[in-house]
């Protein structure tokens, strides 16, 4: 069992909480993720974490309310307990020096994206960070992201806060503008990664996303998480999370993420 000692709902639907965890807390890296389950009948799903604390033995994730699973999690309160917790999983982010970064978030990608900005900057990098949401409710860790970053910017889909628009666009722009980029780390929902490469793609800057959302198993067993990554079928939990986005084939990735929709609604409805 491992222990929820921090809980609090960030936005609109979105939900933090921190976890007793030491073993992994005392390994994790930057683009890594864990397996939950949060009862004997819950099934297994992916989280990627958005912070962790060695000395505390804490590890923290993010996530957005969407079905079964992520409603009994959201459901748990402080001092609740996780059935099962596993990881960390996954190859770590490429923390490296490369000159100009830019990290592009929005929705849970932004917790996981605080971290790797942090790190990627203790390597020596000039961090940009864009932050995207639907709306301003969406909207959280704003200065912890400004706190890593030597320029952020925030847009909005709406118009209702800062900017109008998307990460995608911002990437559009910013290069459109002869700004020095060298690597590009997009986290997010699969639509904003996918729109953030096709954003970036033409100007040639090398663009990587996290597939940490597809998987079930996370260990490379079950095949759930197939991708097809430059023409190669690979598994998202044990050759990724992170791939470079031109590569993605993002339609086929698209139809199998909608593969079992009709499926997700009947589990809601069972468990309301």
């Amino acid at each position: 069992m491992y222990k929820i000692v921090e809980r609090e709902v960030l936005a609109s639907n979105i939900i933090h909480i921190k976890i007793e965890a030491p073993e992994i807390a005392k390994v994790a890296k930057p683009g890594q993720f864990v397996i939950l389950r949060t009862d004997e009948k819950g099934e297994r799903f992916p989280m990627s974490l958005a912070d962790w604390d060695r000395e505390k033995g804490t590890v923290d994730i993010v996530f957005i309310v969407l079905g079964t699973s992520t409603m009994k999690l959201a459901s748990l309160k402080k001092e609740d307990t996780i059935l099962d917790l596993s990881g960390p999983l996954g190859n770590p982010a490429d923390v490296k020096y490369y000159g100009n970064v830019l990290v592009a978030c929005g929705c849970f990608g932004i917790g996981p994206s605080v971290k790797l900005a942090q790190a990627l900057k203790e390597k020596g990098n000039r961090i940009t960070s864009v932050m995207e949401a639907r709306n301003s409710s969406y909207l959280f860790w704003e200065e912890r992201l400004r706190k890593v970053s030597d320029g952020f910017y925030v847009t909005v889909g709406d118009g209702s806060y800062r900017k109008r628009g998307w990460a995608e666009d911002f990437i559009a722009e910013y290069l459109s503008a002869g700004n020095k980029v060298d690597v590009i780390f997009a986290a997010g929902c699969p639509f904003m990664m996918k729109q953030c490469s096709k954003a970036s793609e033409p100007f040639g800057v090398k663009t990587n996303v996290f597939l940490t959302g597809i998987m079930v198993d996370g260990t490379g067993m079950c095949g759930a998480c197939r991708v097809t990554v430059g023409g190669k079928t690979k598994f998202a939990c044990v050759d990724g999370p992170m791939f470079d986005a031109h590569k993605v084939d993002w339609e086929n990735l698209a139809t199998r993420l909608s593969s079992y929709i009709s499926e997700e609604k009947v589990s809601l409805n069972f468990w309301e």
